[in-house]
């Protein structure tokens, strides 16, 4: 558990055509968190600067790009179409790798895993994607140890979630790992978040 008297920091890295939920769970999740009295900070980081579109059409505006970026206890990398050109760029898996490597613990939603693997993060690791990304993660990240249907994967300080609304399952996972699970509960108690799909669960 995380000493109170310290504060973390989280970043979410954004860019475009990153898939909407991807992040903005997380965010609700370690925002919300905070409310709940949480130490924690949460900010987003843009690539290659801070106007975002995403891959629904949402504008964002990131609050830092990697050359202003305060240190990040945690980074979020999430997924979305945009991480298929980024997984080639060499400019962004440059500077996400340091910013990754200093941070306590580095973490993906969806296809963000094939970004994060890239940067060589998931070697040798435990990990999971998007149920139709296996084969992309796979080419960008050929030494990670893909595990299908599961929500999110916990392997020492990388955790990788499913596609999509999984990351809000991890972010509460690492709420309550870092702050404690009443904390953690009530996070997810103020979010109403108790999934009970109208068609049941997908096979």
């Amino acid at each position: 558990m995380s000493d109170a008297t310290t504060r973390t920091s989280v970043a979410i890295v954004i860019f475009e055509d990153v898939e909407e939920l991807d992040f903005i769970g997380p965010w609700e999740v370690f925002r919300m968190a905070g409310r709940m009295g949480a130490p924690v900070d949460t900010f987003t980081l843009g690539w290659p600067d801070t106007t975002i579109r995403c891959a629904e059409g949402l504008r964002v505006t990131a609050d830092h790009t990697f050359d202003d970026a305060p240190h990040a206890d945690i980074v979020i990398v999430p997924g979305g179409r945009g991480t298929r050109p980024l997984v080639s760029d060499t400019a962004f898996i440059d500077r996400l790798q340091p910013y990754m490597a200093a941070a306590t613990w580095r973490t993906s939603v969806c296809t963000g895993a094939a970004l994060i693997g890239k940067a060589g993060f998931l070697d040798g690791k435990r990990s999971t994607t998007h149920w139709n990304a296996f084969d992309f993660v796979r080419t960008a990240a050929p030494k990670a140890i893909l595990l299908e249907n599961q929500r999110f994967v916990h392997d020492g300080n990388v955790v990788t979630s499913a596609g999509i609304s999984a990351g809000i399952d991890m972010s509460l996972w690492l709420v309550g790992h870092l702050f404690g699970e009443e904390l953690a509960r009530s996070t997810q108690r103020q979010m109403e978040y108790f999934p009970k799909p109208p068609y049941g669960n997908a096979t």
